[in-house]
C-alpha cells in the first residue's frame, strides 16, 4: 500500500488554534472541576480507549491540548499515528493533576475523533487503489479553521495533500475560464503574474479545452467530471502530446468509481469525500 509520510504541523502554528478552542471550552472556569476539587487537586491517571475499529489520528496534538494547561502531564501514546485498532484497545495513557485531566478531556478528544475518522476512511480510499500508480489526494473543502489538522489527518490515512489553500498552486477553474474568456487568456494572464515556482493547473471538461490547455503549457490537467471513456481518450491524447504534464480526475469520486478512474492512467484523483463524509471514531478516556 502507498502511504505517505505524515508531517506534523508545527506548534508555533497549532497552540493559537488549541489555546483558541480551550479558551471557547473552559471560558470563566470549569465549574464542575473546580467546584469538586477545589480543596483537593490530586494527581491521577486516565486511559483513552478505542470504542470502535478505525485508523487513529491526532494523539500527538491531543497531548498539546494537556500540555497547554498543564506542562507536568505525561500523555503516552499507546497506539501509533496511522495504526489501525479495534474496540476495546488502549490508544494513550497519561497522568497528571485530575483538574488538568479534566478540563482538557473534551478538546482533545474530540480532535482525535474527527481526525480519526478523517483517517479511518481515507485509507479505505487508499486501500481500493494501492496497487496501481494513481495516488489520492485531498482538496480545499475543508471545515473552516481546521483545515491544518485536517489534511495532516488524510496524510495519516494514506493520501497526499494538494494545496492547502489559494496561495499554494495556480488552480484555473470553470469560473475563472468564463472570467478570463478563454483557458488559453486565463493561462498567460497568469503566467505573467504569479512568482516562478508555483504551477498551473487547468480544469478541462472536454477534449477541446484539454488541447488548449495543452497548448499554452498548463503544468496540471484536471479533467473534471468526464465519463470514463473520456478520461481514457483524454489521458492518451496528454500522454502522446506531452508526456510532462501531470494528469489530476475530479468529480463523482467515491469508493465505487474509484479503482476505475485510477485505471484510465491518472496520476492523481482528487476527492473531498475522506473529509466531508468522515464519521468521527468513537474514543473515551476514562480515569483510573
Amino acid at each position: 500500500m502507498k502511504i505517505s509520510t505524515p508531517v506534523l504541523p508545527p506548534f508555533l502554528i497549532l497552540d493559537q488554534l488549541l489555546q483558541s478552542w480551550l479558551i471557547e471550552d473552559i471560558g470563566r472556569g470549569d465549574r464542575t472541576t473546580q467546584s469538586l476539587l477545589s480543596e483537593n487537586i490530586t494527581e491521577g491517571q486516565a486511559k483513552w480507549v478505542a470504542k470502535a475499529s478505525g485508523v487513529i489520528a491526532g494523539l500527538p496534538i491531543a497531548a498539546r491540548v494537556f500540555q497547554l494547561l498543564n506542562q507536568k502531564v505525561s500523555f503516552v501514546a499507546v497506539a501509533s499515528e496511522g495504526q489501525q485498532c479495534e474496540p476495546g484497545e488502549v490508544i494513550a495513557q497519561m497522568q497528571g493533576s485530575l483538574d488538568t485531566l479534566l478540563m482538557g478531556e473534551r478538546v482533545a478528544l474530540n480532535l482525535a475523533m474527527r481526525l480519526s475518522g478523517i483517517a479511518t476512511l481515507t485509507r479505505r480510499y487508499t486501500a481500493e487503489i494501492a496497487d496501481l500508480p494513481a495516488q489520492l489526494v485531498d482538496t480545499r473543502k475543508t471545515t473552516p479553521g481546521l483545515r491544518i489538522l485536517e489534511k495532516y489527518a488524510t496524510q495519516v490515512g494514506g493520501a497526499i495533500n494538494h494545496r492547502m489553500g489559494l496561495d499554494d498552486a495556480v488552480m484555473i477553474k470553470d469560473n475563472h475560464i468564463a472570467a478570463a474568456g478563454g483557458i488559453g487568456e486565463a493561462i498567460n494572464r497568469v503566467r505573467s503574474q504569479i512568482p516562478y515556482p508555483l504551477t498551473i493547473e487547468v480544469e478541462t471538461e472536454n477534449l477541446d479545452q484539454v488541447k488548449e490547455a495543452l497548448d499554452h503549457k498548463a503544468d496540471i490537467i484536471m479533467l473534471d467530471n468526464m465519463s470514463l471513456d473520456l478520461m481514457r481518450e483524454a489521458v492518451q491524447v496528454i500522454r502522446h502530446l506531452d508526456n510532462r504534464v501531470k494528469i489530476e480526475a475530479s468529480g463523482n469520486v467515491t469508493l465505487e468509481t474509484l479503482r476505475a478512474i485510477a485505471q484510465t492512467g491518472v496520476d492523481y484523483i482528487s476527492s473531498s469525500a475522506p473529509i466531508t463524509q468522515s464519521k468521527w471514531l468513537d474514543l473515551s478516556m476514562r480515569i483510573k
